[in-house]
């Protein structure tokens, strides 16, 4: 991961300036100068897919779950200003090794162990292991890819303070806590520090909230504006 004072991270690309997970969004992400950019991967059918939500319906024009629908009708849908929904491989070749990238696994199932292989592939075309970054909040799913992929960093993803602190992390061999916002503990900052784990924090979009985290020592953020994080670091 790129050394920085105060990590930007690209949520879903840029989504506060384009539709969100479209190659679009992630090349806007990078323009405004995102040092790290994060989308979400799921399976449909045999093909890893950029899509957030397990149903289509909201990013979309299409209606269904992703894991239920075919591929080629998800690439008829048009999701947002005429974007389609992307696969992993296109978003890397899209970003040729520009920015590092955190790939969050949306889905179960063996999602991980596929984008094991994808990213392993990546490696061997010159992409380094730390310019990957893999998250989840299913960390049984996230084992798996650390099992198939050991030299790639991953991040545990949670939603509240964990009552053993960072200690999930530790036991996954994590290199990174993604945490939400509205849990953004110093406690836990300090226990997953104290551990060798950065914390990184999402969403942020106030410029406030940025300089607050920054100022309470966390090492980045995930926004939809990545554009206000390199403003306010």
């Amino acid at each position: 991961m790129p050394a920085s004072p105060f990590l930007c991270i690209g949520h879903r690309g840029a989504r506060g300036h384009a539709p969100e997970n479209t190659l679009l969004s992630i090349d806007t992400g990078i323009r405004l100068g995102a040092d790290m950019i994060e989308f979400d991967v799921q399976r449909c059918e045999d093909q890893l897919v950029v899509i957030h939500d397990p149903r289509l319906e909201r990013t979309t024009t299409g209606q269904g779950r992703v894991e239920d629908v075919r591929f080629d009708y998800l690439r008829s849908l048009d999701a947002g200003q005429g974007q389609q929904v992307p696969t992993l491989q296109e978003v890397l070749d899209l970003v040729e090794a520009r920015v590092s990238l955190n790939i969050e696994v949306k889905s179960a199932g063996g999602t991980a162990t596929r984008i094991a292989t994808v990213l392993r592939e990546a490696l061997a075309e010159g992409w380094r292991p730390s310019q990957f970054l893999v998250s989840s909040f299913h960390l049984p799913e996230l084992y798996e890819f650390k099992q198939a992929a050991p030299e790639i960093p991953v991040a545990a993803l949670v939603c509240g303070v964990p009552l053993d602190w960072a200690g999930c992390a530790v036991e996954l061999g994590a290199q990174a806590l993604n945490i939400s916002a509205e849990f953004a503990d110093t406690r836990l900052l300090h226990d997953a520090h104290s551990r060798g784990l950065k914390v990184y924090v999402y969403t942020v979009n106030h410029p406030d909230d940025m300089q607050r985290l920054h100022a309470a020592g966390f090492d980045g953020v995930f926004s939809d504006y990545p554009d206000r994080v390199i403003a306010n670091r």
